[in-house]
C-alpha cells in the first residue's frame, strides 16, 4: 500500500535527519509567489527551471494554474504571500500541452455518474442553484490567453499593489525552457509612463 511506503520513508528520513539541508523560514527568499499547474511533470522541474530551492517562492498551483475566482481561495493565498510573507513579485505560469486545455467537462460528468458518485438529479439540483458545472470543469482554449487573463486578474485586483510586477511565462513540461510572455517590468514602467 502506497501509505505505508510513505510512513515507512517518512520515518527514515525523519530518524536519519534528512530534512536538514530543507529547513528554511516561511518568507520566501527570492520574495517571489508563483501560481502553476499541479502538472505532475513539474513538480521538480518547475523549481528547477526557475532555480528554485527550498525557501526561495511560495508556489500555488491548482488544475491549469487558473484564478477562477477574485476572492477564490488561489486570490486569497497571493494576496497572503504579498502581505503577510513579503512577497514583491507575482509569477503566472502556465505550460504548454496543459491538459486543461483538452478538458472534456462533459466527459468527466459522465464518469462522475458513471462511477456512481451522483446522479442526474443532483446535477439538475446544482445547476438549478445557478452553477454552471461544464463552466465549472472547463478549462481553457489556450494556454497564452489563461496566462493572460490570471494576470489581467491579479494586476487588477483590488487587494494587489499597483507596484507588484506580475510576470507571464509558459514552461516546457519536457525541457523546462521558459517563455516569457508578460515582462511585469516593463508592464510597470508603461504604467508610469
Amino acid at each position: 500500500m502506497l501509505l505505508q511506503e510513505i510512513l515507512a520513508y517518512n520515518e527514515q528520513l525523519v530518524q536519519n535527519k534528512e530534512y536538514l539541508p530543507y529547513e528554511a523560514t516561511k518568507i520566501p527568499q527570492k520574495r517571489m509567489v508563483v501560481v502553476s499547474c499541479m502538472d505532475a511533470r513539474l513538480i521538480e522541474l518547475l523549481p528547477k527551471a526557475l532555480d528554485l530551492h527550498n525557501g526561495d517562492a511560495k508556489i500555488i498551483k491548482n488544475a491549469g494554474g487558473t484564478i477562477t475566482d477574485a476572492f477564490g481561495s488561489i486570490m486569497r493565498s497571493v494576496v497572503t504571500a504579498v502581505y503577510e510573507l513579503n512577497a514583491e513579485e507575482i509569477y503566472i505560469i502556465g505550460h504548454h500541452a496543459c491538459g486543461m486545455s483538452q478538458s472534456n467537462p462533459k466527459g468527466t460528468l459522465q464518469k462522475i455518474l458513471d462511477r456512481g458518485v451522483s446522479s442526474p438529479e443532483i446535477f439538475s439540483a446544482i445547476e438549478y442553484a445557478g452553477i454552471d458545472l461544464e463552466k465549472w470543469l472547463f478549462g481553457f482554449d489556450h494556454v497564452n490567453d489563461s496566462i493572460q487573463a490570471n494576470i489581467d486578474l491579479v494586476r487588477n485586483h483590488p487587494f494587489i499593489p499597483k507596484e507588484i510586477p506580475v510576470h507571464g511565462l509558459a514552461i516546457d513540461p519536457h525541457t523546462g525552457k521558459l517563455d516569457l510572455l508578460v515582462d511585469g517590468y516593463k508592464t510597470l514602467n508603461e504604467v508610469k509612463n
